[in-house]
């Protein structure tokens, strides 16, 4: 097994506070845009999802992703992923000062999957990937990777 780059993903979103319930904080990332990037495929976020953020008493957040992505030959597809982010001292002082993190400055990693009916991409409908995650000013960042076989 090893990984293959697939893409970089660059998610711009709003924050609306829900506030904190009985299992954490809320927050949903309502996603305005964005991009991606990578050999095969490559695009744009269109704006039609969000990230429901639960953080609980320890910093530790778990993502609830859904967004569409869609390519520069006009394939949409969808894209779900769940993930860990842990608030640790440079991720909770980027998100204080509206500042960004480097690639391996806390754990914040997802694991995403693929939709499509473009059969130009139905390929995706059959990986199993992976990604790390990093803060940017109003948005997130994150480095796609397919699992490959050999």
């Amino acid at each position: 097994m090893k990984l293959e780059p697939l893409m970089t993903l660059h998610v711009v979103s709003k924050p609306v506070e829900i506030g904190t319930g009985p299992q954490g904080t809320r927050t949903i990332y309502d996603v305005t845009g964005g991009t991606f990037q990578g050999a095969r495929l490559r695009g744009t976020v269109l704006p039609s999802g969000a990230d429901w953020l639960l953080m609980d008493s320890e910093g530790v957040g778990r993502l609830d992703v859904r967004i569409t992505l869609e390519t520069d030959d006009g394939a949409r597809i969808y894209m779900q992923y769940h993930g860990i982010f842990v608030a640790n001292e440079q991720a909770a002082t980027a998100l204080a000062q509206g500042g960004a993190t480097t690639y391996g400055d806390t754990y914040f990693m997802t694991q995403p999957r693929f939709e499509t009916g473009d059969a130009r991409y139905s390929w995706l409908n059959r990986i199993v990937a992976v990604g790390e995650g990093r803060l940017l000013r109003s948005a997130a960042e994150y480095q796609v990777f397919a699992l490959a076989h050999g």
